[in-house]
């Protein structure tokens, strides 16, 4: 892999014009700062963290980007990061639930927080119900009953409703959701079992304060190291954040620059990795919502234009050539498991079989040490309008 001053356009980092970065090289230096071209070998722990949280709304996805990421992944070791509270399911980026490390859940809420003050104001269904309430009463209130005791969003809203009568109790329950700092706790987010979605504060689940500044500039670092090199709307669009391009400007003198294929403007941190466009991209299967396909503005980098459009949701992707080339979906039964493969487009030979191969890998491991359960991975084509049914 080549570093940055290694690179053919590094020289002209000194002259007026910035160098430009093909669709490929973005594409590249994307899947090496993922650990998608080789699979790394590190703690979970560590991986979760490198990638600022993962996106984790539907409970069993960081398994299954963990072990496209991770030589050796096995799923019980993020379930005891969960269990022993090194690592939490917390709403974050984009006001999303995201499975981040203990330690980023508390620096990274309060530069969060007013993602979540917008979201909630702006793109919430809830907002309207409450006109007139003393929101910061309501987050008192509920934060104090997640201190005390794990509650459905059913039971907060209840309990909350006891004070505001004449208000909804889902939308007291929501309102909190956004505004307090929260965990689902398990067994909801482990791999073998779940559960319904409990929640705590934070603070108490952790037995620590969540504090430290808004200052949004290391966050901003942190995601160029694993997404960049990328531009302002870019990193807008991870974050949700506003003001970014002063962000930016105060960074600037410390980040390498460069442009696109279009001439945009695009930022990196001094040590990313820039790998030879030309590096060969293994196939990678990818849980549906994973970060590395909603982490930019302009996703060409990483989507097949063949591509898009045909994802019909609640399904994984998988990545071919380094693109995302098709979606596929894992049924589990007592008796088998099926792992069904959409391509949607055209395949070598090679690259088939590799898919195969890959496909098999994520079948096993998925399955587990369980004798008796038939394994079969099946090429099929979408055709439920409703998003979930192959042919």
């Amino acid at each position: 892999m080549l570093t940055p001053a290694d690179t053919p356009v590094a020289h002209h980092l000194r002259m007026p014009s910035a160098p430009v970065l093909t669709s490929r090289a973005l594409n590249r230096a994307l899947l090496a700062r993922q650990h998608l071209l080789a699979r790394a070998s590190m703690p979970a722990e560590a991986m979760v963290k490198h990638l600022v949280g993962m996106q984790a709304q539907v409970p069993t996805n960081p398994y299954v980007a963990l072990w496209s990421r991770l030589e050796g992944f096995e799923a019980r070791e993020l379930e005891s990061l969960i269990l022993e509270r090194r690592a939490v399911r917390t709403s974050l980026l984009r006001t999303t639930l995201h499975l981040a490390t203990a330690g980023d859940a508390l620096a990274m809420r309060p530069v969060l927080q007013g993602v979540l003050q917008r979201g909630f104001a702006s793109g919430s269904p809830f907002h309207k119900q409450l006109v007139g309430v003393d929101l910061d009463a309501l987050m008192a209130a509920g934060k104090a009953l997640l201190d005390d005791e794990a509650l459905t969003t059913a039971q907060l809203g209840k309990r909350l409703a006891q004070r505001w009568q004449d208000r909804d109790p889902v939308s007291l329950a929501y309102a909190v959701r956004y505004l307090v700092p929260m965990v689902q706790v398990p067994p909801r987010g482990l791999w073998q079992t779940s559960g319904q979605p409990i929640w705590r504060s934070l603070e108490s689940w952790l037995g620590r304060p969540v504090e430290g500044d808004d200052a949004p500039d290391r966050l901003v670092l942190r995601y160029l190291a694993a997404f960049g090199p990328a531009s302002v709307k870019d990193i807008a669009t991870w974050s949700w954040l506003t003001r970014v391009r002063e962000i930016i400007d105060r960074l600037r003198s410390s980040l390498r620059i460069y442009r696109d294929e279009r001439d945009g403007e695009l930022f990196d941190v001094e040590d990313g990795a820039l790998p030879d466009p030309e590096t060969a991209a293994p196939v990678r299967f990818l849980p549906e919502y994973d970060n590395i396909a909603l982490s930019h503005s302009d996703r060409g980098r990483i989507i097949d234009p063949r591509t898009v459009g045909r994802i019909t949701g609640y399904v994984g992707t998988f990545l071919v050539d380094g693109l995302i080339a098709g979606q596929w979906r894992l049924d589990r039964t007592k008796e088998r498991h099926l792992l069904l493969v959409d391509p949607f487009v055209p395949l070598s030979d090679d690259q088939a079989a590799d898919l195969t191969d890959e496909g098999e890998r994520l079948l096993a491991w998925a399955g587990g040490d369980v004798a008796g359960v038939e394994r079969r991975l099946e090429f099929g084509i979408a055709r439920d309008p409703n998003r979930s049914a192959y042919r």
